[in-house]
């Protein structure tokens, strides 16, 4: 990469940028996988201003942001989970115009050091099916482990494979 790359720690006043991150990516990734009112209601009960901020602050997810030239163009967020060992990958967005360019990499590399060693055992994540991020997930090193079906309201589920990469 030639552009300049800076991850960073985000803050509450962050949130509106992933938000319209989240607006600007969310169409293309899920688009022709997820009807368009669950596409809609997955955005507003995920991504609404008050559910950051309560993932940030109540549930302690650590939000990152990706710039690059100083333009947000991706985020992600993760926290640990209450199996010994054990942290979660909650979101991994990077900006179809940007992507190729090994920012996903750059940031799951990120959470990784951000981690507690020799405490931190495992990364997981879920992933959609149909998505095809299933395949740079597994070329980072991280494997399938189970399928789950998670219900999320409004006869909406989310149909994930949940992945596990071993640190």
């Amino acid at each position: 990469m030639n552009d300049e790359l800076v991850i960073r720690t985000a803050e509450i006043d962050d949130l509106a940028t992933i938000g319209f991150l989240a607006q600007q990516i969310w169409p293309g990734t899920y688009g022709s996988i997820l009807p368009a009112e669950q596409l809609q209601y997955m955005m507003d009960l995920i991504y609404s201003p008050d559910s950051l901020q309560q993932q940030m602050t109540r549930h302690k997810h650590v939000f990152l942001l990706a710039e690059l030239d100083e333009e947000p163009v991706g985020f992600a967020s993760y926290s640990s989970l209450k199996e010994a060992g054990v942290y979660k990958l909650h979101k991994l967005y990077v900006h179809p115009k940007t992507q190729g360019k090994g920012i996903g990499k750059t940031l799951v590399d990120f959470i990784i050091d951000q981690l507690p060693t020799p405490e931190a055992t495992t990364l997981r994540l879920n992933v959609n099916r149909h998505n095809k991020a299933r395949q740079f997930y597994e070329k980072l090193g991280f494997l399938v482990t189970k399928e789950e079906d998670i219900d999320i309201g409004h006869d909406y589920y989310m149909n994930d494979y949940v992945m596990e990469k071993k640190l």
